[in-house]
């Protein structure tokens, strides 16, 4: 009957479990023999990633939510260029723009609606998941009750879909995931985290409970601890280190830029370009070289004023002011100045290629050619 069939359900889930743990009772990671695999086979020299490759047999099967973040239609591009379009699904709550939803699948999913999510996993036949859902930080400051319920309840759904289906799970953390009592300059891989910020604590919390689940249940957890990410193509999300992005767009359209952080507030930061070839390349690492589950990843630190000064470079007229917003200031106060990621580039081989020149460079062009389209038009 209805109510009997939840029962067997849960049951047979237990069984599941209680297979995959050792007899012994100790700690030690199971790892299904899924996770283990052969070892791949190379990739050329001239690829435009640095890790291994699949064949058309084994493809992942991925899917990615909060798809129309700041980062998600991007990822989405640059794993259908890598695994086929029709391999790389893209879902949100939202309605996407025409020219998402042209691009490739797109489907309704809501994280905190677990028979949906597990739908589309079953579906799907989806293996890899990149969960991409999440209030960033000034946003999640205000309103806290929605931040927990997003960034906390909707991992918890996550991680247990993942577990079920046996899927390589990928949950971004952030520089946010350290607090004012870490060491700041350079800040390692493990230290003390104390984050003063809903959207901090929830992605310690993923942190934990995904290296949990990795230990207690072999679920392939992987995560990388994002700096500030810059991308010309997308809007700023309410993001602390947003200021970044946003200094392009009216450098180019206004010849000038409000900034709420002090000019010499240092962050870590990424080209996005950097930082989708980063969570692919840690996705795609063999198992047995990946000494941790959560990794610092880094390309450049900046302040405001050293931004502005390399701007000036390309646009003489711009002016920047200051115009100091106590609460982002508070938060960007207790973060990294600088990430130590030598773990990564030791373990998996990471390595940027976007320094500072180059990313002014890069938003620039984009921005003036995007504005010079919108004048002819």
């Amino acid at each position: 009957s209805a109510e009997i069939m939840p029962v067997v359900w849960m049951l047979r889930r237990v069984a599941s479990r209680m297979l995959q743990r050792p007899a012994c009772g100790c700690q030690a990671p199971v790892l299904p023999s899924r996770f283990l695999g052969t070892s791949p086979q190379q990739i050329p020299a001239d690829a435009s990633f640095h890790s291994t490759s699949f064949s058309e047999a084994d493809q992942p099967r991925v899917l990615i939510t909060g798809g129309l973040g700041q980062l998600g239609v991007g990822l989405a591009s640059f794993l259908r260029k890598r695994f086929g379009k029709d391999n790389v699904i893209l879902s949100d709550i939202r309605k996407p723009p025409e020219h998402v939803f042209l691009s490739g699948p797109f489907i309704y999913s809501d994280i905190l609606d677990y028979k949906n999510l597990r739908e589309i996993v079953v579906n799907n036949r989806v293996t890899w998941l990149f969960h991409y859902s999440a209030l960033l930080s000034a946003v999640g400051e205000a309103n806290v009750s929605l931040a927990r319920a997003v960034n906390i309840t909707g991992l918890h759904n996550v991680l247990d879909v993942a577990e079920e289906h046996g899927l390589r799970l990928f949950v971004p953390s952030t520089i946010g995931a350290f607090g004012p009592t870490s060491p700041r300059n350079p800040t390692p891989d493990l230290c003390i985290q104390r984050p003063r910020t809903i959207y901090g604590v929830s992605k310690v919390h993923a942190e934990l409970m995904g290296e949990y689940y990795y230990y207690r249940y072999g679920l392939d957890f992987r995560c990388l601890r994002y700096p500030g990410i810059i991308s010309a193509d997308s809007q700023p999300g309410g993001g602390t280190t947003d200021y970044a992005v946003q200094i392009f767009h009216d450098a180019v359209k206004h010849g000038r830029f409000e900034c709420n952080l002090k000019p010499s507030t240092r962050l870590p930061m990424m080209y996005i370009d950097d930082c989708l070839r980063a969570t692919l390349e840690v996705m795609e690492a063999p198992a047995e070289s990946l000494s941790m589950r959560t990794y610092n990843v880094n390309a450049m630190s900046f302040t405001p004023a050293e931004l502005a000064q390399e701007v000036l470079k390309h646009v003489p007229e711009f002016q920047i002011t200051y115009n100091v917003d106590p609460v982002r200031q508070a938060i960007a106060d207790s973060w990294p100045m600088n990430f130590d990621d030598s773990n990564a580039r030791k373990d998996w081989g990471w390595k940027h290629d976007f320094d500072l020149p180059e990313l002014v460079t890069t938003m620039l062009n984009f921005h003036g050619s995007e504005s010079r389209v919108a004048q002819a038009n």
